[in-house]
């Protein structure tokens, strides 16, 4: 009783007397907390997105609508968007990232599958403003920009293949692959195709979560699909094949020094 009592008194002190800190002085050995920024579906109407990022447990940093963009959560505190997620070998991505959920209701449930639905041209152009914007301010480099699939590509399917990544690559915004090195590099994969090994050293190699199990199993095949989605969206069955492999040698080789 006593302890929360003097707890209670020091307090009041403090408040009455707020500390005075000295910001004059700025240390030379310092960036931004945030790493990534993560591109989101809500898979709802505009009311709906509202009240799951505001009334639930659930949150982003931005909401697009078509007309409209709200910050939910100041981009100094963690909004709770990416769940189980990994990217790059970092885990947990909410603490590192910036999550911006655009209104889009992803897809339909048909007797034919899933069909996937268009984006609203507006609502693109806005994203890319907010994405050139967000990357200035926090010095962020071209391979910031990561859609939800990517950090968690055993659960997650958003921005989904109908996303345009290809804008975003145009507005510089991310790598893309060489259409040189897909000339190239295709027909050979075509005579000889790498083993599931070799697939799963490049997507861990690009920052995707893959265990080096050395089969071509199911969670191989869902971050294959997850990369084909992205940059070759008119086919994502999550097969290898020698087109998808010249994809990931063209991106990875991007990466080399």
């Amino acid at each position: 009783m006593l302890r929360t009592t003097v707890l209670l008194f020091g307090l009041i002190l403090s408040a009455c007397s707020p500390l005075k800190v000295d910001t004059s002085q700025q240390s030379l050995g310092q960036d931004s907390r945030i790493q990534w920024i993560v591109v989101h579906y809500t898979a709802a109407d505009s009311e709906r997105s509202m009240q799951l990022l505001t009334k639930t447990g659930v949150s982003s940093h931005y909401l697009i609508d078509e007309n409209k963009v709200y910050r939910l959560v100041d981009e100094n505190r963690r909004a709770w968007h990416a769940g189980d997620s990994q990217w790059q070998g970092r885990t947990w991505l909410n603490s590192s990232t910036i999550g911006i959920e655009v209104v889009h209701p992803g897809y339909f449930e048909t007797e034919s599958g899933k069909q996937w639905q268009p984006w609203s041209e507006a609502q693109i152009d806005t994203l890319l403003l907010l994405l050139q914007d967000i990357r200035y301010r926090h010095g962020l480099g071209i391979d910031s920009v990561i859609g939800h699939a990517d950090i968690a590509p055993q659960r997650k399917t958003d921005p989904g293949p109908e996303f345009p990544w290809f804008r975003l690559a145009q507005a510089g915004l991310i790598r893309w692959p060489l259409h040189a090195d897909i000339q190239q590099q295709q027909p050979l994969f075509e005579r000889e195709l790498p083993k599931p090994v070799w697939f799963q050293q490049q997507l861990k190699t690009l920052g995707y979560a893959v265990e080096q199990t050395g089969e071509l199993d199911e969670q191989t095949r869902n971050v294959l699909a997850v990369l084909q989605m992205k940059y070759r969206p008119q086919l994502f069955d999550g097969e290898p094949d020698a087109q998808t492999a010249a994809i990931l040698w063209s991106l990875v080789n991007q990466l080399s020094p």
